[in-house]
């Protein structure tokens, strides 16, 4: 069934996607503060909004399976029966977000949805039935025509197509027949009626002898000869036909259909002779006492209060953004342009006086486009709290697989980010955060005879630090232990016993991200095969970030993301070198020096040098890798003084010699395709005012390239 052309579903359905994860994730808080206090009313209420929503949207979109689970849901989640299994709900609410996750996914990707059988299970077992107490309950108590969201669409689509719906009750005889035999018999003589619009039981499975079956059937024949074509001889022994009538309805738009969906307004279900009078009815069946009732009112306010709230929030897809972004980048050039052709005129008519309107003009928009700048940036920046929200889940899910007990402490939450890099630190946030919860964190008996709490605890923190975002991902366990990584090292082959005593603390840290490379010394569910810590510096390398790690033994272990605030345009030195212009990001230099070069000396195939106090490495562009562009003829090979640019990248810093300094700029970056630049070591490239390319130096990669070829004893890096 369509209730809308393709295009219009299509929006329906990201519109569902898209509000369904919020939906799941208020669903995770609410079920660990459940945990924590199971007597909480708010987070219960928190749950049953979720579910319901969830369930008259998936309707809404027709995915009948998700509904129909949420539908059973619902009735775990009544007064009477949370009361009585409170220390149970948590892991229903849990293990619910986990299924509906699932089946979202499958959905997304047109895929057949799981069938959540641990959440039935739950179901089930609260409820006290057995997978035959559906049947057995309506032969028991009569027709209920007890119709899912998705099968009262369904009705009042067929309505709406101006066919007529007939509900058919049939009690299937006692004697001389098979129930499954039965059931086909009865399934193809509805069948023969007209369409089946819902159907009970949907498979013989759960129907006993002398059980129940009820249809709703779409048909152009009357009630008596549909009543006539059911009453198969010796197979049914009652029926009942009756007509459901239903008021015209109104043509409705997605948003619309989604809004009604989304209400928590009580309807009758659709009984023989009645029906809703417009298809916003088809909603909640019960309401049993005063406490559900008031609930039920502080829901509809709640969620009044949440459509009335975000009038001036507009969901834009993020590639849209990017777009406009792009544009902003391309009259950054355009300015770029101009200016160079306003100080060309000046240079060639000094005593014009339109340069000084030239100058004005160019200065009043080169204001309105930084602000246009700034303000496309900050729709592109989200807080990372959208970000930090998934993680106290992941934590309970490890610690209750360990048997230990770990508090999260969430700070800096209101720290802005870009999107884009938001959404590509989830998975090396979420692995560091399942390692500190599984390797770090100690038992609570080892906690005690160590002296700690027995709890132990995990930070997230976020703050600005420059034009970069610093993530911290700290804990309180058992830190690094500085002489177990290197004998593993040592074990792997990674380091040669003579260079192991060479190596500092910093090195150490760094062999944790060599691939293959783990100190677990059991192999978990959770961790243990040597992927992963290699994977998170990967997705901070693409990120032109980078990652430190302070550790101090049975005190705990610091993990410090840095990341860029944005990859749309950064702040630049620019610089040559044999010839070519590369750039780095202003934020990475410390200083800019000049030397002799009788002052770089050679140790151990390295050139150093001495600044002030300390020894650093000097970096040579062309001479790092010799899949860089081949160098063009040096302009200043030969000159007995150079320019050192001293990079600071976290705890490392190192020189860059280059011939000439061009100055400061603005640069707007573009990524390069692979088959362009082979080389690690350059991060993109941008075009100046001239049309001149700049290689963009990609610092982390130059850190690690470093670090692959440890420098001299005393060096910085």
């Amino acid at each position: 069934m369509t209730f809308f052309n393709d295009e219009r579903a299509s929006e329906l359905r990201e519109l569902f996607f898209e509000s369904s994860e919020e939906i799941l994730q208020a669903m995770n808080e609410a079920g660990l503060a459940l945990e924590d206090r199971p007597n909480d009313k708010e987070a219960l209420r928190s749950v049953r909004r979720a579910v319901h929503t969830l369930k008259g949207d998936s309707a809404a979109c027709g995915y009948r399976e998700l509904s129909e689970l949420a539908h059973d849901l619902e009735d775990v989640l009544t007064p009477e029966l949370v009361k009585e299994h409170a220390g149970l709900i948590p892991e229903v609410v849990l293990t619910a977000a986990d299924t509906f996750h699932e089946m979202l996914a499958a959905y997304r990707n047109n895929l057949q949805p799981p069938a959540g059988a641990a959440l039935r299970e739950h179901i089930q077992r609260l409820l006290h039935r057995q997978p035959s107490a559906p049947a057995k309950a309506a032969e028991n108590h009569g027709v209920k025509f007890d119709w899912t969201e998705y099968e009262r669409l369904l009705i009042a689509e067929a309505y709406r197509r101006g066919e007529l719906v007939f509900q058919v009750a049939l009690h299937l005889g006692t004697e001389g027949v098979l129930p499954v035999a039965g059931f086909e018999l009865v399934k193809k003589a509805l069948e023969s009626c007209g369409k089946v619009l819902a159907l009970r039981p949907e498979t013989s499975a759960n129907l006993l002898v002398g059980g129940l079956i009820e249809a709703a059937v779409a048909s152009t024949k009357t009630s008596e000869w549909i009543e006539k074509r059911c009453s198969v001889p010796t197979v049914v022994a009652q029926i009942a036909v009756s007509r459901v009538t239903i008021a015209p309805l109104k043509s409705r738009d997605a948003l619309q259909v989604l809004v009604e969906s989304e209400a928590a307004a009580v309807s009758a279900s659709v009984a023989p002779g009645h029906a809703p009078a417009n298809l916003s009815d088809f909603g909640d069946e019960h309401e049993h006492d005063s406490d559900r009732d008031s609930e039920h009112s502080s829901g509809i306010s709640a969620q009044s209060a949440s459509h009335a709230a975000p009038e001036n929030t507009l969901r834009v897809d993020a590639t849209r953004i990017d777009t406009v972004m792009n544009l902003v980048g391309e009259l950054i050039i355009g300015k770029s342009m101009l200016q160079r052709v306003v100080a060309e005129f000046d240079r060639t008519y000094p005593k014009d006086p339109m340069r000084g309107k030239f100058s004005d003009a160019l200065a009043f928009q080169s204001r309105i486009l930084n602000e246009l700048q700034k303000s496309v940036m900050k729709i592109r920046m989200v807080p990372v709290e959208q970000l930090f929200r998934r993680f106290p889940r992941i934590v309970r899910d490890v610690a209750k697989l360990r048997n230990k007990h770990i508090a999260v402490e969430i700070a800096g939450q209101n720290t802005d980010l870009d999107k884009s890099i938001l959404d590509a630190l989830a998975e090396p946030l979420a692995h560091l955060i399942r390692n500190a919860a599984d390797h770090g964190i100690e038992s609570s008996e080892e906690r005690v005879a160590a002296g700690k709490p027995s709890n132990g605890a995990i930070k997230l923190d976020a703050y600005h630090e420059g034009d970069q975002v610093v993530i911290e991902v700290s804990d309180d366990g058992r830190g690094i232990d500085r002489d177990k990584v290197l004998r593993r090292a040592i074990d792997n082959g990674i380091v040669k016993s003579d260079d192991a005593i060479r190596l500092n603390e910093d090195d150490i840290h760094q062999l944790l991200f060599t691939p293959g490379f783990s100190t677990a010394d059991q192999i978990t569910e959770i961790s243990g095969r040597g992927v992963g810590l290699d994977v998170v510096k990967a997705a901070l390398d693409n990120l032109k970030g980078s990652i430190e790690i302070e550790s101090v033994l049975n005190k705990g272990t610091t993990f410090r993301l840095m990341v860029p605030l944005t990859l749309a345009s950064i702040q630049a030195l620019l610089f040559h070198v044999s010839g070519r212009l590369y750039a780095v990001p202003i934020a990475s230099v410390i200083e800019i020096t000049r030397i002799s070069e009788t002052d770089v000396h050679k140790v151990e195939d390295h050139e150093v040098f001495q600044l002030r106090k300390q020894v650093m490495t000097l970096v040579r562009i062309e001479r790092l890798e010799s899949d860089l562009a081949t160098p063009s003829k040096a302009t200043g090979k030969n000159k007995d003084r150079l320019f050192v640019v001293v990079i600071g990248a976290g705890s490392r810093r190192f020189g860059i010699a280059v011939d000439s300094l061009l100055g400061e700029e603005e640069l707007v970056i573009k990524a390069l395709e692979d088959q362009l630049i082979t080389s690690p070591l350059i991060s993109g490239a941008s075009i100046l005012g001239d049309g001149t390319v700049v290689l963009i130096l990609n610092i982390a990669a130059v850190v690690t390239h470093l670090a692959r070829n440890p420098a001299p004893l005393g060096a910085t890096a």
